[in-house]
């Protein structure tokens, strides 16, 4: 019973969250972009009026990683919708116009 203890305990991940990553980065506009080897998310701030956005925090995944946050973020939103009902997805003006979908970023380091 003991050895099953330590197997379960070895098993944990112990993960840091530090207090200014807790705190988190507004976003209201992703940018994705890939390649063969990886998918880079961008995660940009735009202000109504104001002529640049920034990218306020970048995310490169592996194809395999990208994919499973795909079905995680799928999962998450079907919970989401059963506890509070249908998200609305209709454009509206609720936020940023974001750009059609043949756009395509300008990558700066």
């Amino acid at each position: 019973m003991a050895d099953d203890n330590k197997k379960q305990q070895g098993n944990q991940l112990s993960i840091d969250l530090p207090e200014d990553i807790a705190e988190g980065v507004y976003s209201n506009l992703a940018i994705i972009t890939h390649s063969s080897s990886e998918f880079v998310v961008d995660f940009v701030r735009i202000v109504p009026n104001a002529p640049k956005a920034k990218v306020k925090s970048r995310v490169i995944l592996t194809p395999e990683h990208a994919k499973r946050l795909l079905a995680a973020l799928a999962d998450n939103v079907q919970k989401y919708e059963r506890q509070f009902g249908a998200i609305n997805n209709s454009g509206g003006n609720n936020g940023p116009q974001f750009p059609p979908t043949s756009f395509t970023p300008t990558a700066q380091a």
